[in-house]
């Protein structure tokens, strides 16, 4: 019988994923269900189209100040774990077993539910269903999905990462087709510039932004690379440049579809079309467009979630490799060399989100949750700048230090906004985050590696 191969501080997974892979991942987990899904929350939030366009800007702006300095700590420490291993070495054990814990009880499985939902949503409807996302169907599918993913993971990281970076080529290609389409024929459809005329809608600071939690959770996604760095070759080199492209490709992509589909459609319209991509296509084509956008989109949020369940549970296997989680959860499949534990616990608890919450509450609690320790993790880079070995870097943030300043400062605002706007709700999941404090004393502080 084999034996299970026991998890060792950074170095149990083989380095298998090249540089293609890691792009592929950065665009594949990213566009993900957010261009696809939030835009009518967006325009419900900010219900005026030049505020709109002005919040998915400011937001890659944001995301863009992260990706550059997060590329220098994934190039600095190329290990597994990404985000978690940032932490660790900026801030020590506690602040990265807090990001863990997170993790586990909120972070990925808002994402992984709220991926799996958009994704049914689409697929039913290219079915010729509503693709409701209320309805049992539209969940059990979402989760079905899920276990799919993740047994394709735990089988092998270059089939989950090939099916990733598959899925990109299609998302990407679908989302410029849209925006092709809808400039080359829109006018003989009912589209006009005229949709981009400022409403009479009052723009509230409160609502723009709760508009800009929703930019943040579409451009999410853009360093998860970094949670497989340890399986990445060539890491200092490859994952800035997968970071750092794959996002501005992503921004670039971003505004052109939501100016395609304020063009097609008023803002009023666009507010309440949860299936946004399927509804423009459907203007401009008829229902055999809506469909075919609809399996394209299904395609590649299924490509999504496949990224999502090969990135994040390598934070679980570090934490086991390192003492802060159990050492169980850290073991490597003896066939696979896959982290297969840690892959099904995440896929359990996105089961058990997928079936209980709504899309808007899952996108909400993963950004609220995990943009705060985006912040903390950058603020690191001021600390580990002053290290010994800086003048090794091979990757330096450009702008230092005016670049992660701007990050931690929107950071800042997203959470002071939350907590001014939604009090309870904010101050609840910041509860549950803090909760993970006495569980870390308790049971983890005083294992090691």
């Amino acid at each position: 019988m084999s034996r299970e191969v026991p998890a060792l501080p950074n170095a149990p997974l083989p380095r298998r994923l090249g540089p293609w892979h890691a792009i592929g991942l950065v665009v594949g987990i990213t566009i993900g269900s957010g261009i696809f899904r939030t835009p009518a929350v967006i325009a419900d939030r900010v219900p005026d189209p030049r505020a709109m366009l002005a919040v998915w800007l400011i937001g890659g702006l944001i995301s863009l100040c992260g990706a550059l300095s997060v590329a220098e700590l994934a190039a600095s420490f190329p290990r597994t774990g990404g985000w978690y291993v940032f932490l660790r070495e900026g801030w020590g054990r506690l602040p990265a077993f807090l990001f863990g814990w997170s993790e586990l009880v909120l972070i990925r499985a808002s994402a992984t539910g709220a991926i799996a939902m958009v994704f049914s949503s689409y697929l039913l409807r290219s079915l010729g269903s509503e693709g409701d996302p209320g309805q049992p169907a539209t969940r059990l599918l979402a989760a079905g999905t899920i276990v799919l993913t993740a047994a394709a993971n735990i089988r092998g990281v270059r089939l989950g990462a090939a099916l990733t970076s598959a899925s990109s080529l299609a998302k990407f290609g679908a989302l410029a087709l849209l925006v092709v389409v809808a400039f080359a024929i829109g006018d003989q459809h009912g589209a006009t510039v005229e949709h981009f005329a400022r409403t009479d809608s009052a723009l509230d600071a409160g609502r723009f932004g709760l508009a800009l939690v929703s930019v943040l959770w579409a451009y999410d996604g853009f360093a998860d690379v970094s949670f497989a760095a340890g399986e990445v070759r060539d890491p200092q080199r490859a994952l800035p440049r997968a970071i750092v492209g794959g996002l501005l490709a992503i921004l670039v992509i971003y505004i052109a579809a939501n100016t395609a589909y304020l063009y097609v459609l008023p803002i009023g319209d666009v507010a309440r079309s949860p299936l946004i991509a399927a509804d423009t296509m459907r203007a401009l084509a008829g229902s055999a467009g809506g469909t075919l956008v609809s399996l394209v989109v299904a395609v590649s949020t299924f490509g999504s979630l496949s990224g999502i369940m090969l990135a994040a549970p390598r934070i679980f296997f570090a934490m086991a490799a390192e003492g802060l989680f159990f050492r169980s959860v850290g073991a490597a499949h003896p066939r696979y060399q896959t982290p297969h534990r840690a892959i099904a616990l995440s896929a359990a608890l996105g089961v058990a989100f997928v079936l209980t919450r709504t899309f808007e509450q899952l996108a909400d609690t993963f950004v609220l949750a995990i943009w705060p320790f985006y912040g903390i993790a950058v603020a690191g880079l001021f600390r580990l700048r002053r290290s010994a070995d800086d003048e090794r870097r091979l990757y330096r943030t450009p702008g230092y230090p005016l670049v992660p300043a701007i990050f931690i400062a929107g950071v800042t605002y997203l959470v002071g906004n939350a907590v001014a706007v939604d009090p309870v709700w904010t101050l609840a999941t910041f509860g549950i985050v803090l909760a993970g404090v006495p569980v870390y004393y308790v049971l983890f502080a005083r294992q090691r590696a």
